[in-house]
């Protein structure tokens, strides 16, 4: 069922587990994450960035985003990641996303604060959860065009003081993970988690979340976080599928890619306690 993020997002808070929140590109990829949710009976906070609308529009991503969460048997959102324009966070909203993330990261904490109080002035009153950006989870990937390759780490009294004034639902934070392939596994700075989780009463998001190492994703989903984005271990995963099986034609190729999302997600259900 099609359901609002902040629910969900406050209950895995309270109980400890974090929900993956994988981006799809295509729909091979937003039905092979539903059909996961479906079969686990679990929430799914399904996500489509701003800059993958190179491979779909907001349009054709609402229409399959809504078509797969309203039919699974589990509570699955509809996200829209990363958006820092206000055109495509007011079309998501217009087209039925039941949550967006305004990116204000790179601004200075003043203009973060007042482009993330005009997103949630126009969700909420849709009923629509809204997600903002303190600090800056970079890259690790050399070349990513859509990327700052420097992470800049959370402060708790800036993360304080945007949350008081614009009322968003959750945060995304910068604890030491980046977006992309990692050289190694990161190194998660808890101490600075703890402090944001005791300090903030919305829920903290986690991106850059593929590669990060499932330890640390477990005491993660134990800290406060409640969502977990993930998108590069999908990809890798499916491509590697298809070079180790050599599949015959296309259609099985696309069913071996769809395979071996499907079991990354598994993977990251048990591994962010949201699922057994």
């Amino acid at each position: 069922m099609l359901v609002a993020s902040k629910e969900l997002l406050d209950k895995a808070r309270a109980e400890g587990y974090a929900i993956p929140s994988p981006d799809f590109v295509d729909s091979n990829s937003v039905r092979a994450f539903a059909q996961v949710a479906d079969e686990l009976h679990a929430p799914l906070i399904l996500s489509f960035a701003e800059v993958h609308l190179e491979q779909m529009s907001v349009e054709e991503a609402a229409l399959l985003g809504r078509f797969y969460a309203e039919r699974a048997d589990a509570p699955v959102a509809l996200h829209l990641d990363h958006g820092t324009r206000m055109d495509v966070i007011e079309e998501a909203i217009a087209r039925g996303f039941t949550a967006v993330m305004i990116d204000a990261s790179s601004a200075d904490l003043a203009e973060n604060i007042r482009r993330t109080r005009e997103v949630c002035e126009l969700a909420h009153a849709r009923g629509v959860t809204v997600e903002a950006e303190i600090g800056h989870v970079g890259t690790e990937t050399e070349g990513n065009p859509h990327a700052v390759s420097e992470s800049v780490y959370t402060e708790v009294d800036s993360a304080v003081e945007l949350v008081a004034a614009t009322g968003v639902d959750s945060l995304a934070v910068s604890v030491g993970t980046a977006h992309g392939a990692y050289k190694g596994t990161p190194h998660i700075n808890f101490e600075r988690l703890g402090e944001l989780r005791d300090a903030l009463a919305v829920p903290l998001v986690l991106h850059g979340g593929s590669g990060s190492g499932d330890d640390n994703l477990t005491r993660c989903a134990q800290c406060g976080v409640a969502k977990v984005n993930l998108y590069t271990d999908f990809i890798v995963a499916a491509l590697e599928r298809v070079y180790g099986e050599r599949p015959g034609n296309w259609v099985e190729l696309l069913n071996t890619g769809d395979a071996a999302m499907r079991d990354v997600l598994r993977h990251y259900y048990r591994v962010l306690r949201c699922a057994g």
